[in-house]
């Protein structure tokens, strides 16, 4: 898939640029990190996964702050990696620049937007890397790559210096094969000052959810409530209907409800209505940060990618009140079901309709270490099982 072997094809540019020099230890020295071709970096283009963005496109003048805390703390950039065009697909492929080659899988798609990213690590050519995640777009490629990716809660880690995709979902996330070197990293990008993570009160298994995957729920769910009630004990663990409870605490989400579906047994309607509305919005805000220049370039897009552009430029304002709106009973919503200190599992399937995209704003930093575990459970137990 890829056009350069000897690097999976997974670097748009490649440089090097070296931590500030110090005299004592910092907490990433000696690692070495590749960044999505979406962040500024003093002097380099940033590509946007498309060749006409880059040539309509100053050098940037700074350094993104995400970036610059992977310096400041001792890691060095090796350079800028791959990504889906203008970071609108979560495949990982790209017409202009070639698909990275999926280390564990070379005929199969590395996943993305932040392809490069993933693969750089998935093969051993960076000890971690950045990409952002608007929807699944480190979640997908760390699962296809069968690496760790993360993806925190929405506004801890800065996003300035990163070209925006849609604003109220946009979020840096990281990678690493190494447990150990992600928490690393996500010590220092999270600003936590400790080694203590607050423990959780309890998981909720969202067992809609995991009804509807293609795998039997309990083979999935039986290991890790196993594994909980020997760390924690069985009263940590409870059981929920997500799609229940959101349908009853989001009045909003009435406005994109669709009656065909309130009896397929395949999908979870509120959820569905959910997903509709995250896309509106998603599609709106993509208009508003490049429908100009998509206009005014007329760039060179992927088949693909080009027809989701032409729809999200078609997007008028309509509804777009209401999903902010569906965003602030959502957030509360969960936080009430959530708390500050549990968690809540559920299952994600790309075949499915029901993907969705939760904006949860619980304290995701204050427990980093049990929720990374918890989703590269969740993703690698549903590759094992799905092969």
């Amino acid at each position: 898939m890829a056009t350069n072997s000897s690097d999976y094809g997974a670097y748009t540019e490649k440089f090097t640029l070296q931590p500030p020099s110090s005299s004592h230890q910092l907490p990433l020295t000696g690692l070495i990190f590749a960044v999505k071709d979406i962040f500024d970096v003093d002097g380099y283009v940033a590509g946007f996964g498309n060749p006409d963005w880059a040539r309509t496109h100053s050098a940037a003048v700074s350094t993104a702050p995400a970036v610059l805390d992977m310096l400041k703390a001792g890691a060095t950039c090796v350079g800028k990696t791959v990504m889906d065009e203008m970071a609108y697909s979560i495949n990982g492929e790209n017409i202009h620049y070639g698909t990275p080659t999926n280390p564990c899988a070379a005929d199969r798609i590395p996943g993305g937007s932040s392809s490069g990213s993933a693969v750089a690590v998935g093969a051993k050519l960076v000890d971690f890397s950045l990409g952002t995640d608007t929807g699944g777009s480190v979640r997908v490629p760390a699962s296809h790559c069968g690496i760790f990716g993360f993806r925190p809660s929405h506004g801890i880690v800065s996003i300035s210096g990163v070209i925006p995709m849609a604003q109220s979902f946009d979020t840096v996330g990281w990678f690493a094969r190494d447990p150990v070197i992600l928490k690393r990293v996500g010590k220092v990008l999270l600003k936590l000052q400790d080694d203590n993570p607050v423990r959780f009160n309890r998981l909720i298994i969202a067992e809609d959810c995991f009804k509807l995957s293609s795998i039997p729920s309990e083979r999935l769910t039986e290991v890790l409530i196993s594994s909980i009630e020997k760390l924690h004990g069985s009263q940590k663990i409870d059981y929920a209907s997500l799609g229940k409870y959101v349908e009853d605490n989001v009045p909003s989400l009435k406005y994109f409800s669709n009656n065909g579906t309130q009896n397929q047994e395949d999908i979870i309607p509120s959820l569905v209505a959910l997903s509709s509305a995250r896309h509106l919005l998603q599609r709106y805000e993509f208009k508003n940060n490049h429908g100009e220049w998509v206009l005014s370039v007329k760039p060179d897009l992927g088949p693909e990618i080009a027809e989701r552009v032409w729809k999200a430029l078609h997007t008028t304002d309509e509804k777009i009140d209401i999903c902010y709106s569906l965003k602030i009973e959502l957030r509360a919503a969960l936080n009430a079901l959530l708390g500050v200190y549990s968690l809540s599992l559920l299952i994600l399937q790309r075949s499915k309709l029901f993907i969705v995209h939760l904006m949860i704003s619980v304290a995701m930093h204050l427990y980093l270490q049990p929720l990374m575990l918890l989703y590269f459970f969740i993703y690698k137990m549903h590759r094992i099982l799905a092969s």
